[in-house]
C-alpha cells in the first residue's frame, strides 16, 4: 500500500478539448477536500486473488482468455459483488486492516499524483506509452508494474486493466461536490464507477479524468481493480 497524504486539488476537467457532450460527466472541474488514505501500488492479481479463494474466478473457465495462468497478472472478469467478496475474507484474513475500495475521489486524486502533482494528462506522464498498456483491440493483460510509475510511485493506472471504484455512477455528480470534503458518491444507482482505461481502450480512455461506469453485475476481459484502505 502506499500512503497518499491528503489535501485540497481541482476534481474534473476544464480542457476545451473535451467539450463535447461524452465528456460532460467530468465537469466542472472544482475544488474538493480528500483526507489521506492508502492505495495499492499496483492492481490486484491472479496470485493474490488465489491465496484468498484457492482458484480463478468460475468466468475465466471460457475460451477467450489468453493469460490466465499468469499469477503476476491483474485479475479481470470480476464483477463488483466478486470484489466485495474477496476484500470480506481479506479482510478476515488480516484483522485490523479494513481494505477497501477506492472512492472515485481517492482515485483520481492518487492517480493525478496527489500532492506531488505534475498535472499530466495521464497518471504519471504526457506520454501515455511510458505509463500505460493501451489501445490493443486484439491484446491481453500484462504483469503489473512493468511501465513507469506515477509521482507517487504508484503502477498502471492508466491502461491494462479499468479498475472498480466504490461510487455510484451520476453524470451530474460534479455538480454538487464543489469545495466537499470527501465525498463517496450518489447513495444509489444502476452502475459503478470505473478509472483508468485498459489495454483495449484508446488514449482518451486513459485520462486520469476520464469517468467509465458499468452494471455492478458485469464480468468483463479487461475489468479489475485496486484496493484502499483508511490510515487508522
Amino acid at each position: 500500500m502506499v500512503y497518499v497524504k491528503g489535501g485540497t486539488f481541482f476534481r474534473g476537467c476544464d480542457d476545451r478539448k473535451y467539450n463535447s457532450e461524452e465528456f460532460a460527466n467530468e465537469k466542472p472541474e472544482h475544488r474538493i477536500n480528500i483526507t489521506s488514505f492508502s492505495i495499492s501500488k499496483y492492481e490486484i492479481t491472479q496470485g493474490q486473488w488465489r491465496s484468498i479463494f484457492g482458484i480463478l474466478p468460475p468466468s475465466y473457465n471460457g475460451t477467450d482468455y489468453v493469460n490466465k495462468d499468469c499469477d503476476d497478472c491483474p485479475i479481470v472478469k470480476v464483477n463488483y459483488d466478486d470484489v466485495q467478496e474477496f476484500i470480506k475474507r481479506l479482510n478476515a484474513k488480516y484483522p485490523g486492516k479494513n481494505y477497501r475500495l477506492p472512492t472515485e475521489l481517492e482515485w483520481e486524486f492518487a492517480a493525478r499524483g496527489g500532492n506531488y502533482s505534475s498535472n499530466y494528462t495521464y497518471p504519471g506522464s504526457n506520454k501515455l506509452s511510458t505509463v500505460a498498456w493501451y489501445g490493443r483491440k486484439k491484446g491481453a493483460t500484462h504483469p503489473i508494474g512493468q511501465k513507469e510509475p506515477n509521482e507517487l510511485g504508484i503502477y498502471d493506472m492508466a491502461g491494462n486493466v479499468l479498475e472498480w471504484c466504490s461510487d455510484w455512477y451520476d453524470a451530474d455528480y460534479y455538480k454538487s461536490t464543489i469545495d466537499a470534503t470527501d465525498p463517496k458518491g450518489p447513495a444509489t444507482g444502476d452502475k459503478k464507477v470505473l478509472r483508468g482505461g485498459s489495454y483495449y481502450d484508446d488514449d482518451v480512455v486513459c485520462r486520469s479524468v476520464y469517468r467509465s461506469r458499468y452494471a455492478p453485475k458485469v464480468r468483463q476481459w479487461n475489468i479489475g481493480f485496486r484496493l484502499a484502505m483508511d490510515n487508522l
